[in-house]
């Protein structure tokens, strides 16, 4: 029995398997931690009461971010996705999670020291002329570090995190089968959770290999050059020479975080101009080039002093091949556009999303009711809340379960919807004139798909 592995954790390429006992172990220290979180929570509470000072929700906050950092990696990835989602999760508890973007507390500089030698050969003095020993960012699977080399150019080398593949393994097992039980409830089942978490847990094994990210990093920024907005993005230019599966080294870009407001309005940025072409990239990767970002936190996703956005960490994609890609025109059509919710039923019953369709009509109407409101509301007065309930009821009706990468969608939507009420609070997405037009132009594409006749877009990139 010491020997069994875990099923799910073998067939994870990129991370170790995990014995029964390996998980059985972690599982404990995982509970272990929860219910230390818990204990202080519940003291600190107590204590508030006696000094007249009730526990607040920011207390909750501080402690659910302590115990996730206390987790492990693993837990720390989870929480940049609360970071990045105060319409889900309410601002205290994003702002909370702000920390675990990119300000993790970082690993043992002699063991960090010890992974550059072993990839590269030689103490990081010996390659670059500068070197700095102290992170500017510390995350959940890597630190970063600034250095220069002999030629003068200030680079960044990106350095993983020693042993964390170990350290991932186990908690991924424990994860997927926490999903098993989460798919037992309505909104689990609309999300697809045991997707969610195999579709993070093929993302870390690729994520642990840098020379992935490298080549995912070109090939995005490739898909976007032949359309109209590949100038108002950038990617950091790599240094294959000084890149490998454990340390990569990349351009070092001066600019700002997108979601430090003040900063961003100081440079004289267009709040509005950045949050719709990071929209229409998004889009435009997905629909178009069947390559987009996965991970759009705030700590990936810079603006430069010309006002273009830098676009970091590619080690989380997703992609869509070309007859998903017609699909999903199909469906932003008949739901943006043309409103015709009958139509949008349809497609996304072709997606394999609705395990019981019922009747079209009905099923129409109920995708009315959540998508309509959407075109007259502003970022800064929409209800994530009730919009989370009501997708959660028609999913029940359904028994709708999303796609993954459709799942990694909407995670990138929450991210751009953060920004866009920091940045563009009043802004319309829907009705602006470039949005529109964009979605003009993916309506005459989709009718040209559903004539039979292939965009020129999927003939050269599918």
């Amino acid at each position: 029995m010491a020997n069994q592995e875990s099923p799910s954790a073998q067939a994870r390429p990129g991370l170790p398997s995990v014995s029964a006992v390996t998980e059985v172990t972690r599982f404990t220290t995982t509970a272990g931690h929860a219910a230390v979180g818990a204990g202080r929570l519940a003291l600190g509470a107590v204590t508030g009461l006696l000094r007249g000072r009730p526990p607040g929700t920011s207390d909750v906050a501080h402690e659910v971010r302590r115990t996730f950092e206390h987790l492990g990696p693993t837990y720390v990835k989870l929480g940049q996705l609360i970071a990045s989602s105060p319409g889900v999760f309410g601002n205290t508890m994003a702002d909370e999670f702000e920390t675990l973007l990119d300000r993790v507390r970082p690993a043992d500089p002699a063991l960090v020291r010890q992974v550059f030698v072993e990839e590269l050969g030689a103490e990081p003095e010996a390659v670059f002329a500068q070197f700095d020993p102290v992170p500017i960012a510390s995350a959940s699977i890597a630190q970063v570090h600034t250095a220069t080399l002999a030629s003068g150019e200030e680079v960044v080398v990106k350095i993983q995190r020693p042993g964390i593949a170990d350290r991932l393994a186990p908690d991924v097992a424990i994860l997927e089968r926490l999903a098993g039980l989460v798919e037992m409830s309505e909104y689990g089942r609309m999300l697809s959770a045991r997707h969610v978490v195999e579709d993070f847990a093929d993302g870390l094994g690729s994520e642990l290999d840098f020379r992935n990210e490298a080549a995912t990093m070109a090939e995005w920024f490739e898909c976007l050059q032949p359309g109209p907005f590949g100038d108002r993005v950038r990617v950091p230019r790599v240094y294959g020479e000084l890149t490998t599966a454990r340390v990569l080294t990349m351009e070092r870009i001066h600019a700002t975080r997108i979601d430090d407001v003040r900063a961003v309005r100081a440079a004289g940025h267009d709040g509005v101009a950045l949050c719709r072409n990071l929209l229409l990239s998004l889009l435009d990767s997905a629909f178009h080039g069947g390559l987009f970002h996965g991970d759009l936190h705030a700590g990936n996703v810079l603006v430069d002093d010309q006002g273009k956005l830098v676009m970091l960490d590619f080690g989380i994609v997703g992609r869509f091949d070309a007859r998903t890609r017609r699909i999903l025109r199909q469906l932003v059509v008949d739901l943006i556009v043309k409103q015709d919710y009958d139509a949008a039923g349809r497609a996304i019953f072709l997606l394999g999303a609705v395990h019981n369709p019922g009747s079209t009509a009905q099923g129409g109407a109920d995708i009315e009711k959540v998508a309509a409101p959407l075109s007259a509301t502003d970022m800064a007065s929409m209800s994530y809340t009730d919009l989370g309930r009501r997708l959660a009821a028609v999913a029940k009706a359904h028994d709708a379960r999303l796609p993954r990468e459709l799942v990694l969608v909407g995670k990138q939507l929450l991210y751009v919807e953060k920004y866009m009420k920091l940045l563009a609070p009043r802004w319309k997405a829907i009705s602006d004139r470039e949005i529109y037009g964009y979605m003009a132009g993916i309506m005459k594409e989709a009718e040209r798909d559903r004539r039979g006749r292939r965009p020129a877009s999927d003939t050269t990139k599918s």
